[in-house]
């Protein structure tokens, strides 16, 4: 089967560039008569793909060792949820799950009412844009990240997964990461094709539904990882500034910039060709966090390194993005329209969006800062974590006091009500001198405290003095949004500055304080079964001689993997959370710990679920051209 499926994916690459070929004279004749080829022709691959990713599934569900990737990312006594979740743990599955992905999604696309309502121009463009993405994708898999090699004499056992990855998160977070980048390439293609064919703003109705799902899926895979990161890693954080994590956070950035100027052009016909470029960045970036974890350009705790793909991304994205330029100047100008005054809704989500990008750039720039500083010193330079923190926080900060603001702009000058800004401006005075006399005294923690107050407000007051806004479900969607930011700024405005941590050496019976609570060690166990053997700490928790809950963390040792992990434990709360990580044994009964107290924390993960699911409500049913 290794042989069948691998030309299975090799078919698909030709069915592909025919097909691009067969795009590519339509649109130079001008013809749409070849529409029902294209559209029907690409069931071809989709099925193709669709094809040998069954068998790589088939594979693994056998646990075949004779596939290469097989041995080298499963063995015989891994369960059977994280032996799937591998698929997408090595390089050659991930991009093969994103290409089956926008293969299915593209299939998907072709037959719903959104396409159906881009004149037959703009459906040729399509697929003269998105037919060579696809086919980019099968010539990697082909060619450089082949997953149907196969291994001969086949082995007895395999390697294993790497136990970082055996997390619940891990199960869902890489395949929501990849529904994202795949989803954007939907509408990026969509909007060079309108741009094309001298229909701007067309595809933003069309596309409506995919740019949110897209964003949907993007947000829910960034949290995920987040509380992975939180939950596996010992860190005691969500958020390292990891390359790894930050090459997801880039394009999110750049996909949050254009759902804000899509509301411009929306209402107001206004910046139809900056649209087109900021969904073709999009998608660019994806892919560009594709480079960062698979080529092996930056070095992090979870990229994949080196495989030969590094070259053909990197010459992916600068033709990329010198098409989107060309496609945007080579279309018909579309007609202009003036901006309202800065000081109104159309305004301030504009610099919201320049804010937005502006983070991209400097989370970009810092990440691939090792590979510019070669260009004039030997040695690499790394940005660590306190120069995000210090550039990206007050930039955050400056973004939920934007969404406190704007809502209550009218959409050509001035405010639409009077009596909700100045009760928001008054809840945020409050909450400032409430905070302030609670202990908080970092300025970006106390502002951004205070922010997410007055956002909150905001969200409340708006359906209070504007009764319209209560009848549509848009708005609901929207300011649900809001709040959520509103909670997650209220958690990293807190978790993060005011984290209280400690490293413990305790004996049995020991105790020590840490802000407040008494921890008691009891006792340590061990256990093992055949894919690990483990020692966990038992620590009993008080605060003012009231039990609090018992911590447990756990250092392991799987099979085939010499080093020990760590596996954290905690107490949590909608206050504090109390965070453990066993570090070791200083003695034959003494144990090291790492513990922490991570204030309001949960409500980052309260307001990122919110995040992720209020948008559903932003949907739009089918109807005509108003979603896919």
């Amino acid at each position: 089967m290794h042989l069948t499926a691998y030309l299975g994916l090799l078919f698909a690459l030709m069915a592909c560039l025919f097909l691009a070929g067969f795009a590519a004279l339509a649109a130079w004749r001008d013809q749409e008569n070849g529409l029902a080829v294209l559209e029907r022709g690409f069931l071809v691959p989709t099925f193709l793909v669709t094809f040998s990713s069954a068998v790589f599934t088939a594979a693994l569900a056998a646990k075949d060792f004779s596939f290469l990737y097989i041995y080298e990312h499963v063995d015989r006594v891994l369960p059977l949820f994280y032996t799937f979740s591998a698929f997408w743990a090595g390089r050659e599955g991930s991009l093969l799950f994103w290409a089956l992905a926008m293969m299915l999604m593209g299939a998907i696309f072709a037959f719903s009412p959104g396409y159906r309502s881009l004149s037959g121009r703009t459906r040729v463009w399509f697929w003269l844009f998105f037919l060579p993405v696809q086919a980019f994708f099968l010539l990697l898999l082909t060619c450089w990240s082949n997953p149907f090699i196969e291994v001969v004499p086949i082995p007895a056992d395999g390697q294993g997964l790497n136990p970082l990855l055996q997390n619940p998160g891990m199960i869902f977070h890489p395949p929501l990461l990849f529904l994202g980048y795949a989803g954007f390439a939907i509408p990026a293609c969509a909007a060079l094709a309108s741009a094309i064919a001298a229909e701007p703003g067309s595809w933003i109705k069309a596309c409506r539904n995919w740019n949110l799902l897209s964003w949907i899926f993007l947000s829910a895979g960034i949290i995920l990882g987040g509380w992975w990161s939180y939950m596996e890693l010992g860190w005691g954080g969500y958020w390292a500034w990891d390359p790894v994590e930050n090459a997801s956070l880039i394009p999110w950035f750049s996909a949050t910039a254009f759902l804000h100027t899509a509301i411009i052009e929306s209402r107001r016909g206004a910046l139809s060709r900056t649209n087109v470029l900021l969904m073709a960045l999009t998608f660019l970036l994806c892919v560009f966090g594709t480079y960062l974890v698979r080529s092996g350009v930056i070095e992090s705790l979870h990229a994949f390194g080196e495989g030969g793909v590094g070259t053909p991304l990197l010459l992916f994205m600068i033709v990329g993005g010198a098409v989107s330029v060309l496609a945007v100047l080579a279309g018909e100008k579309p007609a202009y329209r003036a901006l309202s005054d800065m000081w109104s809704r159309q305004g301030l989500l504009l610099v919201t969006s320049w804010f937005f990008l502006a983070l991209g750039l400097v989370v970009a720039m810092a990440t691939m800062w090792p590979v510019i500083s070669k260009l004039w010193s030997a040695t690499t330079v790394g940005l660590g974590e306190d120069f995000y923190n210090r550039v990206c926080v007050p930039l955050l900060a400056m973004v939920v006091l934007l969404f406190s603001i704007c809502p209550w702009l009218d959409w050509k000058v001035g405010m639409r009500e009077r009596r909700g800004p100045l009760l928001t401006l008054g809840a945020f005075i409050l909450a400032l001198a409430g905070f302030a006399a609670g202990g908080v005294t970092k300025p970006v923690a106390l502002v951004a405290a205070a922010g997410s107050v007055s956002v909150m407000t905001t969200c409340v007051l708006l359906f209070v003095f504007v009764p319209a806004m209560r009848r549509t479900r848009q708005s609901w969607g929207a300011y649900a949004v809001h709040l959520a930011v509103g909670l997650m700024a209220l958690g990293i405005a807190f978790s993060g500055p005011y984290k209280v941590e400690r490293e413990l050496v305790l004996s049995p019976g020991q105790s020590a304080e840490l802000s407040g609570y008494t921890l008691t060690f009891e006792k340590s166990e061990q256990e093992r079964t055949p894919a690990l053997s483990l020692v966990r700490a038992i620590l009993h928790v008080t605060r003012d001689g009231k039990p609090v809950g018992t911590l447990a963390p756990e250092r392991r040792l799987y099979l085939h993997f010499p080093q020990p992990f760590a596996e954290a434990s905690i107490i949590p709360g909608l206050g504090d959370e109390l965070y453990a990580t066993l570090l070791g044994f200083t003695s034959e009964t003494s144990v090291s710990l790492k513990v922490s107290v991570n204030p309001l924390v949960n409500w980052v993960w309260i307001g990122g679920t919110l995040l992720c699911l209020a948008p559903f409500l932003l949907l739009r049913r089918r109807n005509g051209g108003q979603g896919a």
